[in-house]
């Protein structure tokens, strides 16, 4: 069975929207553990080292996953399809939160499984009650079949 422990896995190029996501969590008081890396390449480095000791079916994963979609190296595109493939990880929600509202990036998005698109909001009050909602829904609400 997985081990999923509730935290969350922030895929993000821009240092200045991760801390933004950061002090959101603090302003809100959400004790959720945050990691966050910086780009697709190192994610998915991180990921295939925390499945390395053990099969994918029993690692231990983020409870969510966002995923910005524009990043140099390795889109969050491509990162989306490498977790879809990887077994395990079919059960990790993947939310996109990204600037783009290209209807190309949003389709392809779904396409290769994403569960939810968010764009990020302009206003630090904006992200912080769409960090609120997202929260409250992924972390307290949503059952999943691994959290007995």
């Amino acid at each position: 069975m997985d081990r999923i422990h509730k935290s969350i896995l922030l895929i993000e190029d821009d240092s200045n929207d991760a801390a933004l996501f950061r002090r959101a969590m603090r302003k809100l008081n959400l004790a959720t553990e945050v990691t966050v890396i910086e780009d697709g390449e190192a994610a998915i480095r991180w990921l295939e080292a925390k499945i390395a000791s053990s099969p994918p079916e029993d690692a231990e994963w983020p409870w969510i996953i966002l995923l910005d979609i524009k990043m140099p190296r390795l889109s969050g595109l491509e990162v989306l399809e490498w977790l879809r493939k990887t077994p395990g990880s079919c059960r990790v929600p993947v939310i996109a939160f990204t600037s783009s509202r290209e209807s190309a990036d949003i389709a392809r998005a779904y396409e290769l499984g994403v569960n939810s698109y968010l764009v990020k909001p302009l206003s630090f009050d904006q992200l912080k009650e769409m960090i609120r909602m997202l929260h409250h829904y992924w972390m307290d609400l949503n059952e999943r079949p691994c959290a007995r």
